[in-house]
């Protein structure tokens, strides 16, 4: 009642203002008469607010006091106290409470999960650990070390976890054990590029602080059992093991037996690459990564032979509410599948949404609503803040949001047209309602698949109306079959009908892959475009009436800044290695070999997924642009002459002549107007060159991410 006070006060006072005032008086009128309409969807917006904090605090290029974040909450109390009665005032400072909230909580997530990383590669050296989690391999394994000693560190320089890469013939040790072993330690690999996917903030987050690969065979030490929390999670990652093993056993084909192991178990790395090029292109990587398709599914068919038991036992089904006890049950199956898995961030986002799915059947509520999606988003922003940067979240929440919204709109519709039909025509409806819902989820997700992947596949929908059915249908309950039969040693025939859909999706994937242009790689999608794309969209989805569709405007271009944005024209690895120039033709000519994360990365960002083009050889010219020698090559562009050399002995002549030099080694008294060697690359990462009539612009990593706890450079 005192909120309808408010809102009757400031619309009165509106109308004054709009009778008294000009165009832009009447343009806020109107803006205040829409919101006011949209009253009931204020609180939507409290995960955008929070989640505008937790992204504020991440763009920093430094780190804030830690006192900050609570700060800004507690003067916002404070005012909102004072201004209650103040309806403009109180919108505004709750919007900017929750953007306190959600800096604070990042800022807290950063202290809680900081540890050492090591400033430069280590080793050969002697490293002692206890193996926490153990993942198979097509080439051997990756363990995660937790609780190091590592010999040529001091106790407080050593990272508190490691994940190292186990040869094919060494044997991997087992969850729990503690092992002594010799290996190479390097600081994750900062971005290939400026702006680039950062694997040095995903690992810092995750708590291992180096990486690195195994020299010898692991020798296991004595050491105490372990206990707490990690003995539940070794637990899990033995099962996972027994289920790898079994599925093998079980399935000879090595390709099946990884899917379908994947499916158990949640271990994708084990799949050959090829295969998993295939789903990637065709569109269905998704059903291999265990998210909320995976989750919802199990615990939903948990939830439906749950209540159908019940329901044949007349004294229960008559005295009890059996469906908010299959409601129970569906949340445990769901925590159980998702500890199972290894419990990965899409997962536990995934069992958090299905476990409010089934505790508003449990409290009488609608279990499906986009309040659910909000209260959702808030909890998983609060519970890993650096998650809401990654690919996952935003694919999950923006698939789920658009399916809400698209049918509130299309609910009373269908339900129209599902009374008017007979048997044939309602299955007709629900195959439309399938092409339906893979059309929305697509055009959902398609944005952040172009901004983190540079890639889009025009099969989806197509792969996923076929895939879906049989994964929901036919291989998942397979699967918790095979989970059930697995203790008493039965499971073989349900994990080989299992495979039989397995096959299926994978042959989906393949077939669809090898389409004529099944895939897209553009030019990557630069921060402004996906952050246009997303608020565009929260407008499009939150609101209900026709203003709503102001938020295409910002969609669109968003969507267009990849064909609107220069790429550099000159490009250098962190460590000096690999070096890239902008050929006639607008494709990038690398100094050495293609492969390697650092060329593959570059190459996507540049929309290309051919084979780059490479230096000619000394002697030789290209595009009457490039000419090289056996020290380096000159490159010139707008005007302005580059030095990209391979030895130090050209520095001499080449930093009299060049406006630019780079070089991998050290150019001490090199008296060009640009020089970047050795120690500007180890201070500022890879370089970005542009070069234009009006000058050069060099945009670093260090200058995108500025100085941070997780920015360690080599």
């Amino acid at each position: 009642m005192a909120t309808d006070s408010l809102l009757e006060e400031d619309g009165a006072a509106a109308g004054e203002i709009g009778e008294r005032s000009g165009p832009l008086a009447r343009a806020l009128m109107w803006l205040a008469g829409r919101l006011v309409a949209e009253r009931e969807r204020w609180a939507l917006w409290s995960p955008v607010g929070v989640g505008g904090g937790v992204a504020a605090y991440f763009a920093l290029p430094f780190e804030p006091p830690l006192w900050l974040g609570p700060a800004v909450a507690a003067g916002a109390i404070l005012l909102l106290w004072a201004l209650r009665r103040r309806l403009g005032a109180v919108a505004a400072l709750v919007a900017l409470l929750a953007v306190a909230l959600g800096f604070a909580v990042a800022q807290t997530r950063t202290v809680l999960v900081s540890a050492p990383i090591p400033a430069r590669d280590i080793g050969p050296t002697t490293v002692t650990g206890r193996v926490l989690s153990v993942e198979r391999q097509p080439a051997g394994a990756r363990m995660i070390l937790g609780g190091l000693t590592v010999d040529k560190l001091k106790p407080e320089a050593t990272p508190d976890r490691a994940r190292l890469r186990l040869p094919a013939k060494f044997k991997p040790p087992e969850a729990g054990t503690v092992v002594r072993l010799r290996a190479m330690l390097h600081p994750p690999a900062p971005p290939a590029e400026p702006g680039a996917f950062d694997f040095q903030r995903r690992a810092f987050f995750q708590g291992f602080g180096a990486v690195g690969f195994v020299l010898g065979t692991p020798e296991v030490v004595d050491a105490p059992p372990v206990s707490g929390w990690d003995a539940v999670s070794v637990a899990f990652d033995r099962a996972r093991a027994v289920i790898a093993e079994r599925v093998q056993r079980a399935i000879p084909d090595p390709v099946e037996a990884s899917v379908t192991a994947a499916l158990l178990n949640g271990e994708e790395v084990a799949i050959p690459e090829p295969v998993m090029d295939a789903f990637r292109n065709s569109g269905l990587a998704h059903l291999l990564s265990i998210s909320g398709l995976h989750v919802g599914i199990a615990a939903g068919i948990v939830f439906w032979v749950v209540r159908a038991l019940l329901a044949l036992v007349p004294w229960i089904a008559l005295r009890w509410p059996i469906k908010k006890i299959a409601a129970a049950f569906g949340i445990v199956s769901a925590l159980a599948y998702t500890m199972l898995v290894g419990a990965p961030v899409p997962t536990v986002r995934s069992v958090l949404s299905t476990g409010l799915i089934m505790g508003a059947v449990i409290l009488d509520r609608s279990p499906i609503s986009m309040r659910l999606v909000a209260f959702a988003g808030i909890v998983t922003i609060a519970m890993e803040p650096e998650g809401m940067l990654g690919p996952s979240f935003q694919m999950s929440f923006a698939a789920v949001a658009a399916l809400i919204a698209a049918f509130e709109v299309v609910n009373p519709i269908l339900a129209r047209w599902r009374q008017a039909l007979g048997w044939v025509g309602a299955r007709l409806l629900d195959l439309g309602t399938i092409a339906f819902t893979s059309v929305i989820a697509t055009a959902a997700t398609t944005p952040y698949s172009l901004y983190h992947f540079q890639q889009v596949a025009f099969y989806g929908v197509l792969s996923n109306m076929v895939a879906i059915p049989i994964t929901s249908v036919w291989v998942m309950p397979c699967s918790l079959l095979a989970y059930l039969l697995m203790p008493f040693g039965l499971e073989e025939p349900a994990l080989i009908a299992m495979n039989w859909g397995d096959r299926l999706v994978i042959w989906t994937a393949e077939f669809t892959a090898g389409l004529p242009g099944a895939t897209a790689f553009i030019p990557a999608m630069p921060t402004a475009g996906i952050v246009a794309v997303s608020l565009g969209g929260l407008w499009l989805l939150v609101w209900t009436r026709r203003w709503r569709l102001l938020g295409l405007l910002p969609i669109l271009w968003g969507m267009a800044t990849p064909i609107l944005t220069h790429r550099p024209d000159v490009l250098v690895s962190s460590d000096g290695a690999v070096m890239a120039v902008r050929g006639a033709d607008g494709h990038l000519i690398l100094s050495g070999k293609s492969e390697g994360h650092v060329a593959e990365t570059w190459q996507r960002r540049d929309g290309h997924d051919d084979v780059p083009g490479v230096w000619p050889d000394a002697g030789a010219t290209l595009d009457d642009r490039m000419r090289c020698d056996v020290l380096g090559c000159l490159y010139a562009v707008e005007g302005r002459t580059i030095a990209l050399l391979r030895a130090p002995d050209a520095l001499v002549e080449d930093c009299a002549l060049a406006d630019i030099v780079i070089i991998a080694t050290p150019a001490r008294g090199c008296r060009a107007p640009l020089v970047i060697d050795r120690w500007r690359l180890r201070r500022e990462g890879a370089q970005a060159l542009y070069v234009s009539p009006s000058g050069v612009r060099v945009e670093s990593v260090r200058d995108v991410r500025g100085d941070r706890p997780w920015t360690k450079m080599r």
